[in-house]
């Protein structure tokens, strides 16, 4: 704690960015929306692809800057492939797909849109300022704050049935963040979670986390189906068996997290 200092860094103004980020070496970002305004719409896209701007245009102008890893979400990966691909039902999905923008737009998924705009923006700046960039593109996260208005949520049964629908530890987070920091070869985008909820047994544990039922529903209970699993993270866990993640206490990285 006594290494710890706080900035109080508006995503808006560049300035405040940049000097937050004197003599950092590393910046874990990532973006949740302010608590009086909480609920993703089209105005929080709006400030989330403003504040990615703004934090990758800093790094650009930062010189100790050496590897950003910017917290995504696998929202940003997983919508709109039926509307494109006649041959869907047997494509897996990974860390190379992007979600369909019009597609969220269409269905109001306004998590996915956001996630998707805010991590093509970082993107974008990355490679045209030189920015040594990786994303974690996390699966819902689990745990004791998780509740049924997370945005995450939103458009949960389709995910359920296409068989896309992943969660992760925070824990396993952590550690897919660090491993993808301190390993030099890391590149790109690395599709994160440690479970995939493809069977009513998972989905009523889940209903019952976010809302507690008294008793499951009888169809609930006769159903023994397991979907089959679209997704896949090949090539974060091929890396986290590759690496022995130690916390250097000399490292002076920075850990942002963005809200207006």
């Amino acid at each position: 704690m006594k290494k710890l200092k706080i900035f109080q860094s508006d995503p808006f103004d560049y300035h405040s960015i940049v000097d937050a980020l004197k003599g950092c070496c590393a910046l874990f970002y990532s973006f949740e929306p302010p608590h009086d305004h909480s609920t993703y719409d089209e105005y929080i896209g709006e400030v989330e692809v403003r504040a990615a701007h703004n934090v990758l245009e800093a790094c650009a102008q930062t010189d100790t800057i050496e590897k950003v890893v910017f917290t995504s979400s696998a929202t940003a990966i997983i919508w709109g492939h039926h509307e494109n691909d006649q041959n869907s039902a047997s494509m897996l999905l990974d860390e190379r797909h992007w979600s369909d923008i019009n597609v969220c737009r269409k269905f109001k998924l306004w998590h996915a849109l956001s996630k998707t705009l805010a991590e093509k923006t970082a993107w974008a700046l990355a490679m045209d300022r030189g920015v040594n960039m990786v994303s974690v593109n996390a699966g819902l996260l689990m745990g004791p704050d998780l509740t049924i208005k997370n945005p995450y949520l939103k458009g949960a049964a389709e995910m359920y049935e296409d068989g896309v629908f992943v969660t992760v530890d925070l824990d396993f987070l952590v550690e897919a963040h660090i491993c993808v920091y301190e390993q030099i070869s890391t590149y790109g985008r690395y599709l994160c979670f440690n479970h995939i909820i493809n069977q009513t047994e998972d989905a009523v544990k889940l209903a019952n986390i976010l809302s507690p039922l008294p008793s499951s529903p009888q169809s609930m209970e006769s159903d023994t189906r397991i979907i089959q699993e679209r997704i896949s993270n090949k090539k974060l866990n091929k890396l986290m068996v590759e690496c022995q993640p130690q916390i250097n206490g000399k490292s002076r990285g920075m850990l942002m997290k963005v809200s207006t």
